[in-house]
């Protein structure tokens, strides 16, 4: 039996025409081609790939109905399982997740199971017609959700799906969390987004967006309100800086930020929304993961002539995607490694114009497993910059740990649970970024998978 080795290629936009505008990169599999890569599918009895999805999706099972050609039953397969397939399709590093597991990554490329995801989601978004009808027994419980994100929107489906009443709680105007704010839209399109949360509305799932728990209400209001359980998901929004000279001069941004003021507020889109962004000709992006891949792609498309993203460590450990690498390098990106700013130096009217930086050599594996950089003494150098992101992580908001009574926090700030996601609170649950730390969005989908589980079982035995 021959195998084909490579995956089939995506179709892209041409880096040359995507960077003048901020429709998706990535263009999706037509039919053919979808289901020529679901026949390198061997279906194998094991499942390994199934057992490297955060949410347990029945990979193989989608994959089969894709190469029969019955699209829409691929969908909603992958439904039973994941509330947001097309957000995962677009968004999951399935290179380290479902695709690491295929065995065909032994002798080539793995299955483009993400690929087939999208395809199959997408399809079933455009021509299935029929009426999702769900089969429950409603339980009169009411369950709240803190954080429309992905650990929230996954929860509040799973637990809709078992008959609770669910409602969710959302800070900002719209709901999606990071997948409104921090993703752009040239990865993953609001309209997707939007489609995504409507699915869950169409399970009875409640949304109550411009509701900020710790303000608007308390924990402790929302069980006075009836709420018989509460899952806490409200990600790592909280952007962290360098704390060097110059992080408050005109001109320097947190990623979060930065991105939050062109995916949410469209400043993409000005003069038509009227909420611009500056953006000035020379552009640094400190940090290399995918938010930083993200923000040196989005200052590209606003109009910046030269992004340059500084990392202290060597392109080997960049953390993001190596699709995002890749991606920025063909839209002219500039890497500037084994580098960091010490200070950011500003004009006469607070501008940043300049950023002084350090070179640096790397050491031994540090507890990241990554190689330390230690910085080369002597070796400072000015960069001429008027547009400083920063894109170093972010953490957790500590609102509600400061308003809610035996809600244990660590030294990070992150909620403290047990292995079903129990807090120190009795009714809470937490999970996701606010639990772990900034992380993957599936990552967090499983989170809000296991608290559907533990809540389910929590209510039930009350």
């Amino acid at each position: 039996m021959s195998f084909i080795t490579a995956k089939h290629p995506m179709p892209e936009q041409d880096p040359r025409e995507r960077i003048k505008n901020f429709k998706e990169v990535a263009l999706g599999y037509d039919q053919e081609t979808a289901v020529a890569e679901a026949n390198r599918c061997l279906q194998c009895k094991g499942a390994p790939c199934q057992k490297g999805c955060p949410v347990g999706v029945e990979i193989p099972a989608f994959i089969k109905l894709i190469k029969e050609g019955d699209f829409i039953a691929a969908g909603n397969k992958i439904k039973e399982r994941n509330n947001l397939p097309a957000v995962c399709g677009r968004v999951c590093p399935q290179e380290n997740q479902c695709e690491k597991q295929c065995v065909l990554g032994k002798r080539g490329e793995p299955v483009g199971i993400g690929r087939l995801e999208r395809f199959a989601a997408d399809f079933g978004a455009a021509f299935d017609r029929t009426a999702q009808h769900l089969s429950r027994q409603l339980t009169g419980k009411k369950v709240a959700v803190i954080g429309s994100g992905p650990a929230g929107l996954t929860a509040a489906g799973d637990l809709a799906k078992l008959g609770y009443r669910v409602t969710v709680f959302e800070a900002l105007h719209v709901p999606g969390g990071v997948l409104a704010y921090g993703i752009p839209e040239f990865r993953l399109p609001k309209d997707i987004v939007k489609r995504e949360v409507d699915y869950l509305k169409s399970l009875g799932v409640e949304i109550k967006t411009n509701m900020i728990i710790g303000k608007t209400f308390t924990i402790d209001e929302l069980f006075t309100d009836g709420f018989q359980a509460i899952f806490v998901a409200t990600g790592a929004g909280l952007p962290y800086f360098m704390n060097i000279p110059g992080e408050n001069l005109n001109g320097v941004f947190s990623a979060n930020e930065f991105l939050t003021r062109t995916n949410l507020m469209k400043a993409y889109m000005f003069p038509e929304y009227h909420t611009p962004v500056h953006i000035g000709a020379k552009v640094a992006v400190i940090g290399a993961g995918n938010v930083a891949m993200d923000s040196a792609r989005t200052a590209l498309r606003l109009g910046a002539q030269k992004v340059t993203v500084v990392y202290r460590r060597s392109e080997k450990e960049m953390p993001a995607r190596l699709e995002e690498i890749k991606h920025a390098q063909e839209e002219g990106v500039e890497f500037l490694f084994l580098t960091s700013p010490v200070k950011l130096i500003g004009d006469k009217e607070g501008w940043v114009k300049n950023m002084q930086c350090i070179r640096y050599e790397l050491g031994e594996p540090d507890a990241s497993g990554r190689r330390k950089p230690v910085a080369v003494p002597g070796s400072e150098f000015n960069v001429e910059v008027d547009t400083v992101i920063m894109a170093i992580g972010q953490g957790p908001n500590p609102l509600i740990t400061q308003t809610t009574d035996g809600l244990m926090s660590n030294a990070r700030g992150n909620i403290i649970v047990d292995e079903r996601g129990q807090t120190t609170r009795l009714g809470v649950f937490a999970g996701g970024d606010i639990v772990t730390g900034a992380a993957t969005v599936i990552l967090a989908m499983g989170a809000g998978k296991q608290a559907a589980i533990s809540i389910d079982q929590y209510l039930r035995d009350k």
